[in-house]
């Protein structure tokens, strides 16, 4: 089955805010208030608003999504204001292993080169076992602890960019086939 990583559409806000339900569900246990982070997770729709959503699509359906807040935009205060920052990676998880995720954050890396950034950060926990993993393999490196939510600890991980690193096409000009 083949995906192409799109940007979000106004339409898409349901199945962006479900996909984000899903894919956290594994994590319920670790929250020490799942309703309110649940109620959290459930609007990633909203972050279109001060930024751009990719999306991970099949013929039929919505499989993963990711926002990317670039520099100098609305963002969290334990966030460097110049950085561009990566948010809510997020794969269904009937669709995982199948390298979505990884092309989401490198899409959200080529963004951060198009904002002529030399870097780009996120922020992370090392309850997510595969997403961190993948990070650090992709070149994001420990900064500081960020602060815990709801009781589960984050750090924030940034990954310095050059010109001559490579990325995906730019999503909103053309499809990206991953597979």
């Amino acid at each position: 089955m083949g995906y192409v990583l799109r940007d979000f559409r106004a339409e898409d806000a349901v199945s962006v805010n479900q996909i984000a339900l899903e894919a956290f569900d594994e994590y319920r246990s670790a929250y020490s208030d799942w309703p309110s982070f649940s109620k959290n997770i459930g609007t990633m729709a909203t972050l279109a608003q001060n930024g751009e959503i990719i999306v991970a699509a099949t013929e039929s359906s919505l499989v993963g999504a990711v926002a990317y807040v670039g520099p100098r935009k609305p963002k969290a205060a334990f966030f460097d204001p110049e950085w561009p920052i990566i948010r809510m990676l997020v794969v269904h998880p009937e669709h995982r292993g199948k390298g979505l995720g990884h092309a989401l954050t490198n899409e959200c890396i080529r963004r951060a080169q198009r904002d002529g950034a030399s870097c780009i950060a996120l922020h992370t926990t090392p309850i997510m076992k595969v997403a961190l993993p993948m990070y650090q393999r992709m070149g994001f490196e420990f900064r500081r602890d960020a602060p815990p939510i709801f009781g589960v600890p984050y750090g924030i991980y940034l990954k310095q960019l050059s010109a001559q690193q490579g990325a995906p096409r730019d999503a909103a000009k053309s499809a990206a086939p991953l597979s």
